[in-house]
This record gives C-alpha cells, structure tokens and sequence, in this order.
C-alpha cells in the first residue's frame, strides 16, 4: 500500500490505446494537487514497465489494447512487488471482463462514460487501500454470481468464521456501499465500520473490498432478489 502524504502526491500511470483518453485524464489529474501522472503507456507491457520505472501507486488501465492486455497486464502489475493497484477504465463493461479483471487482481472496475470527477475519487480511493467498483458494474456481478453458475478453477469461498455482525457488513459490502454507508445503515460509526471491513479482510484472507464482494456473491449473501 502506498504511503501518500499531502506533500507526496498520487503517482498515477495513464494506459491506454487511446491517446485522447490519456489526454483528457491527463489534463484533469494536472489540475490536481493531490495527483500527478508519471507515465502514460500505450499497451500493457509498457504499463508494466513504467509502473517498475517510477514507483506508480496507481494504475488507470483500459482493458483491450494490442499486445499485451489489461487484464494480463494488471496480472503482472498486482502480483508483483511494486504494491502498484489497478483501476481498470473501459468501455467494455460485459461480465466476462468484470470477472476477468476483478480476478487479475484489479481494485477497482469502471466505465469509460462515469464522469471525469468520479474517475478521479476512485483514483484516490484504490491509493488509499480501498476498492471501488461502478455501481452499474456491482449489478452485473450479481447477476454474473447469482444468475447462471460459473466454471471456474477457484472453489466456492463460504464466509465461514465470522461474527453475525460481521456476517452482516459483508452482506453491505457485496451491494456495493462504502463504509460511509456500511455505518449510516447499521447506525455506527465510520471508524467502527472499517474496523470490521478490515477485520473481515484478515479472517476471510481477503486481498481487498473487491474480494470481499465476491465472497460475499459466492456465499449467497447477496441475491438479485
């Protein structure tokens, strides 16, 4: 996890195929104080190797681009020792490429038409630890999750061991809500809320928010309903 300051701005890297994209991104991280772009990458294996260049903290990463993917990409990025987070930034929001990226190890998912403002909150939060996924791409997990099953390699995690309370905010998280909302529905407060995410994280081995909400998919606690 990165350890940004005031006086240490977010190190971003731009990558996508799309020079306008990287352009329009540019310009409103420019006027940022808490941001600054250290590299724009054209493919993913560019991505790659400036995150390793320049100590990146954060990634904004298109998915298709040539060569090298996003999603390979962001594979490489996560599993490697720079502590480097991805937000993946496309226009392609179907199930197969939610699941492919979340499960590359992406902390964030959005879409291309979110507003430049809300791209940018989620740059801040993937920085901070966090995850954040689009609202419209939390629906289509559940019903990626709940609608038809999966074959996939990975077996079915069940949110065992956990408190009911507990038990209870994993069900908030997998509908998506912050731990601002976590603590305004169950009437406590924002710290208390994130001591129990973090708890949660740490019994249910959980690498961030993102995985939260799939094991919360997987163990049924979160329906289309």
């Amino acid at each position: 996890m990165s350890h940004t300051t005031a006086e240490q701005p977010v190190r971003v890297v731009l990558a996508d195929d799309q020079p306008l994209v990287r352009t329009a991104l540019r310009m409103v991280i420019t006027d940022t104080t808490d941001l600054v772009v250290v590299g724009e990458a054209a493919n993913g294996a560019e991505a790659v190797r400036l995150v390793e260049e320049t100590g990146a903290d954060v990634v904004v990463m298109d998915l298709r681009m040539p060569g090298t993917d996003g999603i390979e990409a962001t594979r490489i990025i996560t599993a490697g020792p720079t502590g480097a987070r991805v937000v993946v930034l496309t226009t392609f929001d179907d199930d197969d490429h939610v699941y492919g990226a979340l499960h590359a190890g992406a902390s964030g998912f959005l879409v291309k038409d979110m507003a430049l403002d809300d791209i940018l909150s989620a740059v801040r939060v993937v920085a901070s630890g966090d995850a954040l996924i689009a609202p419209s791409v939390t629906s289509r997990l559940i019903k990626e999750f709940t609608g038809r099953p999966r074959v996939t390699a990975a077996p079915r995690r069940r949110a065992e061991g956990i408190t009911d309370r507990e038990r209870e905010v994993l069900t908030l998280v997998g509908r998506g809500l912050s731990n601002t909302e976590v603590a305004a529905e169950l009437h406590i407060s924002i710290a208390t809320a994130k001591t129990y995410v973090t708890r949660l994280l740490a019994k249910l081995d959980a690498r961030d928010r993102v995985q939260l909400v799939i094991i919360a998919y997987e163990a049924g606690l979160v329906s289309t309903g």
